[in-house]
């Protein structure tokens, strides 16, 4: 499920993925994935491409949150929570400080250079 995310937003050119070990830090999920894009309109072609995506292997979204237009949106997979922002908002929100415990998952076997 995580590999698929991560492929699906580096598809759509996603910067700076970023995926963190949630197990030994919080109960809401297993792992959380950051990333965003420069436009809005990047940032719903992710959101749109994991979607589709996950679906297609299988996986079920739990919930979404954002609209169209919207700087940030959640993608609740169950174990894992996807987090699309647009840079400004990334860069505000600070979720990987926030969430600093957490140990950085190597999605780099992933994402295209």
């Amino acid at each position: 499920m995580l590999e698929v995310a991560v492929k699906a937003a580096d598809g759509k050119h996603a910067e700076d993925i970023v995926a963190l070990d949630m197990q030994e830090v919080s109960l809401l999920a297993d792992y959380f994935l950051i990333m965003h894009g420069n436009s809005e309109r990047q940032v719903e072609a992710i959101v749109s491409e994991i979607v589709d995506k996950e679906e297609k292997h299988g996986f079920e979204i739990k919930h979404m949150e954002g609209k169209k237009g919207s700087r940030w949106f959640l993608i609740d997979l169950g174990d894992i929570v996807v987090h699309v922002f647009l840079k400004e908002e990334r860069d505000f929100y600070n979720l990987e400080k926030l969430w600093s415990d957490a140990p950085l998952v190597n999605v780099s076997q992933w994402v295209t250079e």
